[in-house]
Formats: C-alpha cells, structure tokens, sequence
C-alpha cells in the first residue's frame, strides 16, 4: 500500500527532499525555490501566508499551496 502524502508542517528542506529525493538537501532547496521563484501565482499566495525567502519551517497552508500547485511530491 502506498502512503498518502499528508498535509502538514514541514521544514523547507524536508519537504524539498521529497520533491527531489535523488538531490543533496541543498540541492533540493534551491530547485523548489527556483519552482516557487517562477510561479507569480504560488508566490503571491505563499507571501499573503508570510512566506519569506529563508524561511525554514512550511505551515500546513504554505504546504497546501504548494501541493495545489505543483502537485503532490
């Protein structure tokens, strides 16, 4: 059985990693930063949340919107 990807708390890097699990930790952020960088409409949503560039912990909304616009990892 396959495990559902649960909405939640993640840190940056955690949540990076499950986008990019064949990436260094460092090498995942910057490539979901780049994702987010490039998505005016996830990016506009994400600072209405008080998402700031370096932030190191994703609320369960910020992770929301991510996943709905990206999609699940």
């Amino acid at each position: 059985m396959e495990d559902k990807f649960k909405i939640r708390s993640y840190g940056y890097g955690e949540l990076a990693l499950l986008y990019f699990p064949n990436s260094s930790p460092k090498s995942a952020s910057v490539q979901l930063r780049t994702w987010i960088r490039l998505n005016e409409k996830l990016k506009s949503e994400l600072n209405e949340t008080g998402f700031t560039p370096g932030k190191k912990i994703l609320t369960p909304r910020q992770v929301e919107l991510i996943v709905n616009e990206i999609g699940e990892p």
